[in-house]
């Protein structure tokens, strides 16, 4: 795991790889180009942020990932060998609360992956699902249902559900985008000290500049639709992102600035009358 100050990219391989990758899509009228030749690697213990506007392409990476599309160009690899359908070394949590299974308790929805998939006995996956409910700070809750939670509790379960599953890469979709702001300040912090508390690999999906800074170590900004590669930026320095720090405030300039000198450029090529 990767601890505070510390670049877990020296002197290692990366975790994943993309290498040249562009993903398209088809609507009813169009093909899309989501992405254009995108680079960039994972390295084991990292917070790595996928940041752009909407539209550049930011979740159908994350798809490509998971395995559930294809690059027409380039390729995506995992531990060096080449993603091609979706795997349990690959759990993601969505931005909906709905992911969990509103028939299983806290306790049997974080359970169910490690069943399903055979990855130990019952009594071995109840004490492996208990211990991750406790990081998560649900011990109490072990038995209740859904339907009774919060909207941050659920996303609680959801990351313990899929860190359960001790995948390779954790892949998180704007996790905390439907929260209130100040449960999804607090989701953020929660989520950087389970990292340090566990260990784990996390890609994170996120238009926010800020989430991006808080949740992050290194972060990868991407320009508008078609999403290529604007800039990389390491934030390891920064320790765990204090939000009142020069440097932070600084970061958060920088990326502001790359973003909108995208708009200005994409503005001016249109020309006058086009919005």
């Amino acid at each position: 795991m990767a601890t505070n100050g510390t670049d877990p990219s020296v002197n290692a391989a990366p975790v994943l790889r993309a290498d040249g990758v562009t993903l398209q899509y088809k609507t009813e009228e169009h093909l899309v180009t989501a992405t254009y030749r995108v680079d960039f690697e994972v390295f084991a213990g990292e917070r790595f942020v996928l940041l752009g506007p909407s539209g550049c392409g930011k979740t159908t990476l994350l798809k490509a990932i998971g395995g559930f599309m294809k690059p027409v160009e380039g390729t995506i690899t995992l531990n060096g060998k080449v993603i091609e359908r979706p795997g349990s070394d690959r759990m993601m949590v969505f931005q909906e609360f709905d992911q969990l299974l509103p028939w299983k308790t806290v306790l049997g929805n974080v359970m169910f992956p490690l069943l399903v998939n055979r990855r130990m006995p019952r009594k071995q996956a109840e004490e492996h699902a208990r211990s991750l409910i406790a990081k998560v700070n649900l011990s109490k809750f072990a038995d209740i249902y859904p339907h009774m939670l919060s909207g941050g509790m659920k996303q609680r379960v959801a990351i313990a559900r899929a860190l359960a599953m001790e995948p390779a890469v954790l892949l998180m979709d704007e996790p905390f985008a439907a929260l209130d702001a100040l449960t999804r300040r607090k989701m953020q912090e929660e989520l950087v000290g389970l990292w340090e508390d566990v260990g784990f690999t996390v890609i994170f999906v996120t238009h926010s500049i800020e989430e991006a800074l808080l949740v992050g170590s290194r972060i990868l900004v991407l320009s508008p639709h078609p999403g290529r590669v604007k800039a990389e930026l390491n934030a390891h320095h920064l320790g765990f992102n204090d939000p009142g720090s020069a440097e932070f405030e600084g970061l958060q300039k920088r990326i502001h600035n790359l973003l909108f000198a995208d708009r200005i450029e994409t503005t001016l090529a249109r020309g006058p009358g086009h919005g």
